[in-house]
């Protein structure tokens, strides 16, 4: 990446990255909770502190480990128009920075962001990582799918299996049976798993900053008629989405076909969220596979499909795919099986 790439379409003179994705997708700092990027037109730096002596050893751009008086030195030198990251710089610091610096600081939004629609080789290879280690953890836990097991022990299980294997839980593993599997952001907690529930088991890894995302649902015995009707219903959604990704496809097309299937069943007032989002340096990110999205689908980006039917009081069923596109078309990344019973 050039310089030149952020700062000429906005016409900046500098540009101010404090989002940590965003800080690590341009320098590959493994730390950039504690970090910024500065780009001006000499180049892109790290900016860090002397907790981080090793920054330009770790750093793919040169890096500055810097005191706070010294990093305010820094700021109080930059002049004219220095963009800043508008949805991440909280209004404190803005003032701050104004303070010290006489330039004009402009708000930006999703310049960076933009840049990481698309992965590269290198990132799709972490993401792959990322998404083997999770399915490697599903299958650690499905012994753990009988009746008279809590929740929140198969989720435990997934980050202490993770985290021995050297990565991170992407997220809090959602585990959620019976009547919760209605709700699609269940918190894994004390209930216990009973003979003939469905259990939704939602989860990824990161691996190296990447990260991956899956669902799949599972049944303890034979759930009820209704149950197994919005099953079918889910699955035929997503192999719908999936046929139809393709470059040059509008996302928002791609999630109204999802809701077309369920509707077909009656269902479609039971999908509550979008069908879709981005994967990367965070595991929710561009682009969106929403009504409202407004991104085409291009070669290299990776993405979820996860229809999901909630139904209150009842349960819920949610299959999500991690998938990337390519130009011939999507190549699924997760590859752990559907619709098995335990």
């Amino acid at each position: 990446m050039r310089a030149q790439e952020l700062l000429e379409p906005l016409a900046l003179d500098a540009f101010l990255v404090t989002r940590p994705e965003n800080v690590r997708y341009l320098s590959g700092f493994p730390h950039p909770e504690d970090a910024q990027v500065l780009v001006t037109e000499e180049g892109a730096s790290l900016l860090t502190d002397p907790r981080y002596p090793e920054a330009e050893r770790e750093s793919h751009i040169p890096a500055k480990v810097l005191r706070r008086e010294e990093r305010e030195e820094l700021y109080r030198n930059l002049r004219g128009r220095v963009g800043f990251e508008a949805e991440h710089l909280p209004y404190a610091a803005l003032e701050r920075l104004r303070e010290l610096s006489p330039a004009e600081w402009v708000p930006t939004k999703g310049v960076v962001e933009r840049l990481r629609l698309r992965k590269t080789p290198e990132e799709v290879e972490r993401i792959r990582k990322a998404q083997a280690l999770a399915e490697e953890a599903l299958a650690h836990v499905l012994p753990l799918l009988r009746p008279g097991v809590e929740e929140r022990e198969i989720a435990l299980e997934i980050e202490f299996f993770l985290k021995r294997r050297g990565a991170e839980p992407a997220f809090p593993p959602i585990v959620a049976s019976g009547a919760r599997g209605a709700l699609p952001h269940a918190r894994a907690s004390e209930k216990r798993l009973l003979e003939g529930e469905l259990v939704t088991l939602d989860l990824g890894a990161r691996v190296e900053g990447y990260h991956s995302d899956m669902t799949r649902t599972f049944a303890l015995g034979r759930p009820k008629e209704e149950l197994r009707r919005a099953y079918k219903a889910v699955e035929e959604a997503l192999e719908a989405a999936l046929a139809a990704l393709a470059p040059g496809k509008p996302a928002k097309e791609v999630d109204a076909l999802a809701r077309k299937v369920l509707e077909g069943y009656g269902l479609d007032r039971h999908f509550v969220h979008s069908l879709g989002h981005g994967v990367g340096l965070a595991v929710h990110e561009g682009p969106g596979l929403s009504p409202y999205s407004e991104e085409v689908l291009e070669p290299g980006m990776v993405v979820t499909v996860e229809p999901g039917v909630y139904l209150p009081g009842v349960g819920g069923v949610r299959l999500e795919e991690l998938v990337l596109l390519t130009e011939k078309g999507p190549e699924l990344l997760s590859r752990f099986p559907r619709g098995r019973e335990v």
